[in-house]
């Protein structure tokens, strides 16, 4: 049994990194990058990939992890979660990038597998779907950043915010946008 693993989350100045891990019995239609697929596409193909799952999970690395121990370090700790969540021992894992967490079975790192290897295809859109929505969730309760409409991202408008409002709960504060503000208050 295969497992595909993927994370997103790396780039953002707020909320968690998120990591997936799925084992398919068949392949969904339509599975690729959850970058090259609208969010309209991805909301449809997640209860697809969760029917057609042997096994799935979706976990997390928090801000405060990610700022101890750095984003690098967060991502695999997010990504050993979610192996670790499964239920069932794959017999090997393919991870999206560069980079292998210790797992308890073989794994491979493969550039660019979220858009080769339909289950890190399948991680890539979980985990994609579940931070957007957990981002959703944070705008709620800090309406002042928009959290909704960027996800956490540098862009213009949530530095924006940061620089007006100063830094929030979720809010990374080893990420130099961040502390940058966190000092000038």
């Amino acid at each position: 049994m295969r497992c595909g693993v993927d994370e997103v989350g790396r780039g953002p100045l707020a909320g968690p990194v998120v990591a997936a891990a799925v084992i398919l019995r068949a392949i969904p239609l339509g599975l690729d990058d959850s970058k090259r697929l609208s969010a309209r596409r991805r909301a449809a193909l997640v209860p697809q990939i969760q029917a057609e799952a042997l096994a799935w999970c979706v976990a997390l690395a928090t801000p405060a992890e990610i700022d101890a121990l750095n984003i690098h370090h967060a991502s695999l700790l997010a990504m050993q979660r979610a192996v670790a969540g499964l239920g069932v021992a794959p017999a090997e894992c393919i991870i999206d990038g560069r980079f292998v967490p210790r797992l308890a079975c073989p794994a491979q790192a493969v550039v660019g597998a979220d858009g080769s290897v339909p289950e890190v295809s399948a991680a890539s859109i979980l985990a994609k779907e579940w931070r957007d929505a957990e981002m959703r969730r944070w705008d709620r309760v800090y309406p002042a950043f928009g959290f909704a409409g960027h996800k956490g991202y540098p862009t213009p408008a949530h530095l924006a915010a940061l620089r007006r409002a100063g830094p929030c709960a979720i809010h990374r504060r080893s990420f130099a946008p961040v502390a940058q503000q966190a000092l000038a208050l």
